[in-house]
């Protein structure tokens, strides 16, 4: 195991050997999903701050989003994990839910160069998916998609969104034909209402404050 490494290495080098170790802040780093949702309600009654369920796993990427659109940035209320809420008996973020796709975007040095300013509500939805997006003073309140295709270059600025959005709803124990992918969360999200920009032929486009796609080229 990782752990064991160290000491290996001292066993073959002896005192050649030169161990060190970097240390980064959890919400960067780790947030296992390896819990069923019983299992991760029991370690939250014993005091356990880390259930390691799929729901709090989730919480935890929300909230590392988050926090990494606020360094690139944008304008968005405090995400800490003391300002949590209790869902399926697991500790949760409230919001804002982002998801940044590998494909927009990995670094931060990525994040940053393609989000300049704007803001997002505690209560939104955002998801984000596609190598040639670049997304400028974007102002959030409710829910928004945004998709290109590969060999689509999208410049979105000044976009205004606000609509009823999305809801966490707790799936109930004596349901029947929920899937096991969203009973292991022990919620599920309603979808009320969302704004989608969805993309698919190649080319270069710009997108403005009304949500209307204009293809430039």
């Amino acid at each position: 195991m990782m752990q064991d490494f160290p000491k290996l290495l001292q066993k073959e080098m002896g005192s050649e050997a030169k161990v060190g170790f970097t240390t980064l802040d959890r919400w960067l780093t780790f947030s296992p999903a390896k819990n069923s949702l019983e299992s991760g309600i029991e370690a939250v009654k014993s005091g356990s701050t880390a259930p390691g369920t799929m729901s709090s796993a989730e919480s935890d990427k929300y909230i590392q989003n988050t926090r990494k659109l606020k360094m690139a940035g944008m304008i968005i209320p405090d995400e800490s994990e003391d300002n949590l809420i209790s869902l399926a008996g697991i500790p949760v973020t409230r919001g804002p839910r982002i998801i940044l796709c590998p494909s927009f975007a990995i670094t931060q040095q990525e994040i940053a160069a393609k989000f300049k300013g704007g803001s997002v509500t505690t209560r939104s939805n955002l998801i984000v998916d596609g190598e040639g997006l670049t997304i400028k003073n974007l102002v959030l309140d409710g829910a928004l998609v945004i998709r290109a295709a590969h060999g689509c270059k999208v410049e979105i600025d000044g976009l205004e969104v606000s609509n009823k959005g999305w809801t966490f709803e707790e799936t109930s124990k004596e349901a029947t034909g929920i899937p096991e992918t969203v009973r292991i969360r022990g919620y599920t999200m309603n979808r009320i209402e969302s704004k989608e920009i969805i993309i698919t032929e190649p080319g270069k486009y710009f997108v403005g404050k009304s949500g209307e796609v204009n293809k430039i080229i």
